[in-house]
C-alpha cells in the first residue's frame, strides 16, 4: 500500500464504468478578453481501473464533441464546426493514461488527449473524493480531475484578433472533471 492509497479512505481496487448521469465533463474559456464563456459535453463514456496499488491505476475515456453545450445553440452550432472542431470528420475525443502518481497530496494523471485527430500529452491534476456504497446495494467512486490546454495545440487554431488587441476566444482552455465511478460486479 502506496502512502498516498494510505490517505483515501475505503480504497477499493476494480475497474469502474464512470456514470454519465452523475458525472461532469466541463470546459471554461475566456472570451472577448473579459469574460470567461463555460461549456459542457452531454455525451462521454469510459472505464478506471483502481489497482491493488493506487499508481497501477488507468483511465480510458470518449468525449462526444457533438454533445457540446455552452447554453447557446448559435455559438454551440459554430463551435461545432470547422472553424473550431470539424465535428462532422472528429465526432469523438478521447483520453488514455499513461501513468498515476502522487502530487503532494493528491494525484497526477498523465495521459495522452486526442482532439481533431491531434494527440497530445495532458496531465491531470486528480482529487480523489471517496470510496462507498450507494442505494442500490452497488459501490461508488468519486474523483475530480483538473487540466489547462492550449487549443491550438489541438489543431482548434481559430484566430479571432479583435480591434485594439486581444481575440475573441482565448488560448488556453481550462477544463473540468467531476467523475462518478461505478464498481463492475462481473
Amino acid at each position: 500500500m502506496t502512502t498516498t492509497q494510505t490517505q483515501i479512505p475505503n480504497y477499493i481496487a476494480g475497474t469502474w464504468d464512470i456514470d454519465p448521469v452523475h458525472s461532469d465533463v466541463s470546459f471554461t474559456v475566456r472570451h472577448m478578453m473579459v469574460s470567461k464563456v463555460r461549456g459542457r459535453f452531454g455525451g462521454f463514456s469510459g472505464e478506471i481501473v483502481t489497482g491493488p496499488d493506487v499508481t497501477g491505476s488507468s483511465v480510458r475515456a470518449e468525449i462526444d464533441a457533438t454533445s457540446i453545450d455552452t447554453g447557446n445553440d448559435q455559438r454551440d452550432g459554430h463551435i461545432r464546426s470547422a472553424d473550431f472542431f470539424a465535428v462532422e470528420n472528429h465526432p469523438t475525443w478521447t483520453f488514455v493514461s499513461t501513468a498515476v502518481r502522487p502530487d503532494g497530496d493528491d494525484l497526477a494523471v498523465d495521459g495522452e488527449l486526442t482532439i481533431k485527430g491531434v494527440t497530445r500529452p495532458v496531465t491531470l491534476s486528480l482529487e480523489v473524493n471517496g470510496f462507498g456504497p450507494d442505494a442500490y446495494g452497488g459501490t461508488r467512486a468519486g474523483f475530480t480531475g483538473t487540466t489547462t490546454i492550449n487549443r491550438s495545440d489541438f489543431g482548434v487554431d481559430i484566430s479571432m484578433p479583435l480591434d485594439g488587441g486581444g481575440v475573441v476566444v482565448s488560448e488556453k482552455v481550462q477544463i473540468t472533471l467531476e467523475i462518478q465511478g461505478v464498481l463492475r460486479t462481473a
